[in-house]
């Protein structure tokens, strides 16, 4: 990273969260072990240039109107100078927002103190299974047939990839301190706008920031809540975390986000050593707690036509697959475990098991699909088709057939609760 600030990154890693260098789940967090962590991050290599700095400098948009979604604050400056929120390096129009200034904070390092990826390069199957192991947690994205892996020890270092999949140009996004993966189109109103992250959180979540309007925006929710975008919500596409082994097997065909990223860093080690023990309290989290379940519980969380529902990782681990109605839609949530927690020990390869989550819709051509467990798998009740943890019928009458991916997230339950607090809950077979 060009230009490295290292007392930024300093408060940045005591502020972003207390890391451990070792040890395990049950290790306190240690602020001085943090500073360590980032300051033997080195930066691209002598005489690389940041692609995120070229492109800021290119294609920064001037006079993009207002969306007319939010009225402006005739008293902002005011409400700007009660917050911690410093206006110097933003061209933002702070005048547009939804919501106090006052509930963002710091997480430390500057903009794009952690860099974007803008121009992702992908590798082979082959290649990534060199220093990828089997049960390392990948997000996995499909669409137009373009099938892709983002490995999470790399997002964990960047936090955001622009990227364009089957000619659709997404952002995908990873916030460490919320365990929150999500892509999202990054088309709004036939604009492309290009992601990076502004330094500053909400909820804990990350706040990213686009170039081309400098509006600010709110990771786990996709909307804008500060600039001219103010109210604009981005469209999620489904990008389940599954583990490597599982994207090996499913996905023959796909490429995976390369460790030749233009920046070095510890890839496959995590800074967040045991940040994700179930009872742990959040980082840099100023809310009220939802003490329906534990904070770092993670959950499979959806929202179906505005009704907002979670499905427990601890009762999905129990059950294996869950037939559900939300909304008026019946869903179907297939639980498989086998994929480790970015979140653990160090070393992501030697990190606890915790599972992974997809959630489909469960008609399948006008056809009600309900779902069981089995050896390896998933089989509806129905015909008796074999599906895998990618909703892909492998044997029986409907071989071959899909199911349609809803989008979701593997989220820690405070980060959904705090920004979802009607959300119903699972509960578990009656």
């Amino acid at each position: 990273m060009p230009n490295l600030n290292v007392l930024g990154l300093l408060t940045g890693a005591v502020a972003l969260v207390a890391i451990a260098c070792g040890g395990d789940a049950t290790t306190p967090f240690d602020a001085e072990a943090a500073a360590s962590a980032f300051i033997g991050t080195s930066p691209a290599p002598a005489g690389t240039v940041s692609p995120t700095t070229t492109v800021v400098r290119r294609i920064f948009i001037e006079g993009i109107e207002p969306t007319g979604l939010v009225e402006p604050d005739p008293e902002f400056k005011s409400a700007l100078s009660d917050s911690s929120i410093s206006t110097g390096p933003w061209k933002t129009d702070f005048q547009y927002h939804t919501v106090p200034f006052t509930d963002i904070i710091s997480g430390g390092p500057p903009r794009d103190g952690i860099p974007p990826l803008d121009n992702p390069r992908f590798v082979t199957i082959e290649q990534a299974d060199e220093w990828l192991s089997d049960l390392e947690p990948v997000i996995s994205f499909e669409i137009n047939g373009d099938q892709r892996a983002y490995p999470l020890q790399i997002l964990m270092w960047h936090e955001v990839v622009n990227d364009e999949v089957g000619g659709v140009p997404v952002a995908v996004t990873f916030c460490p301190l919320c365990n929150s993966a999500i892509v999202f189109e990054r088309t709004v109103n036939d604009l492309v706008l290009d992601f990076g992250t502004s330094g500053s959180l909400r909820n804990s979540d990350l706040v990213m920031w686009d170039r081309q309007t400098e509006s600010w925006w709110q990771q786990l929710t996709g909307e804008a809540i500060i600039g001219v975008m103010a109210g604009t919500k981005l469209n999620f596409l489904a990008a389940p975390i599954i583990s490597w082994q599982d994207y090996m097997t499913h996905q023959p065909d796909g490429t995976v986000l390369s460790k030749d990223t233009g920046y070095s860093r510890s890839y496959g080690q995590n800074p967040y050593v045991g940040y994700d023990r179930i009872d742990n309290p959040p980082f840099l989290f100023q809310g009220d707690l939802d003490g329906r379940l534990e904070p770092k519980e993670r959950v499979a969380a959806i929202t179906v036509d505005g009704v907002d529902a979670a499905f427990p990782f601890s009762t999905l681990a129990e059950e294996g697959a869950v037939n559900y109605a939300v909304n008026g839609v019946d869903v179907a949530v297939f639980f498989k475990s086998g994929t480790q927690s970015a979140l653990d020990r160090s070393s992501i390869g030697s990190s606890r098991d915790v599972g992974s989550a997809v959630v489909f819709n469960a008609d399948l051509a006008g056809q009600m699909l309900t779902f069981i467990p089995t050896d390896g798998g998933f089989t509806d009740r129905e015909t008796g088709s074999t599906w895998n943890i990618l909703g892909e019928a492998i044997d029986g009458p409907l071989a071959g057939e899909r199911l349609t991916k809803i989008a979701h997230g593997d989220h820690f339950w405070f980060a959904w609760g705090a920004f979802k607090p009607d959300t119903l809950i699972y509960q578990g077979k009656s």
